[in-house]
């Protein structure tokens, strides 16, 4: 094994984990569960209203927790399912559900903005290259296995 490669990989997988443990240290300060956190940020991030299927594809967890995130969000008043086409529901707000999006999601999204504050265009454009090129070499490789 390629020794540069394996140390590249080593610091690629503490950086994603690191990510993750700002994400949690926002729903954290933010006073929601990671789980609550991605589906209203889903939601923000896709616009209402948003498909079920939407939330499952985008957020990257799992069906059955967002499927418990969505059920204590319905019992709290924030949201209510509709019926869409055939079997898929869409998500809406309520007003509750609007306030709480705004507070929440919505400060993580602009945090996530004005990181890239300091960025050029240019390495903007960049990194997301990178990542895609990651991505897809990755699912290759793993579709290998």
């Amino acid at each position: 094994m390629n020794e540069k490669r394996a140390a590249a990989i080593h610091r690629i997988n503490y950086l994603t984990s690191e990510t993750d443990r700002i994400y949690h240290q926002a729903s954290s300060k933010l006073g929601i569960a990671n789980s609550i956190s991605m589906v209203l940020y889903t939601i923000y991030d896709m616009g209402e209203p948003c498909l079920l299927s939407d939330i499952y594809k985008c957020s990257c967890i799992s069906k059955q927790t967002v499927n418990s995130a969505v059920r204590s969000l319905e019992a709290d008043g924030i949201l209510y399912l509709e019926q869409h086409n055939g079997r898929s529901k869409k998500i809406m707000l309520t007003e509750k559900g609007r306030e709480l999006t705004e507070k929440t999601a919505a400060r993580l999204y602009f945090a996530e903005v004005n990181a890239f504050e300091d960025w050029s265009d240019e390495e903007v454009e960049t990194y997301i290259g990178l990542m895609k090129k990651y991505a897809d070499c990755l699912r290759k490789q793993v579709e290998k296995l």
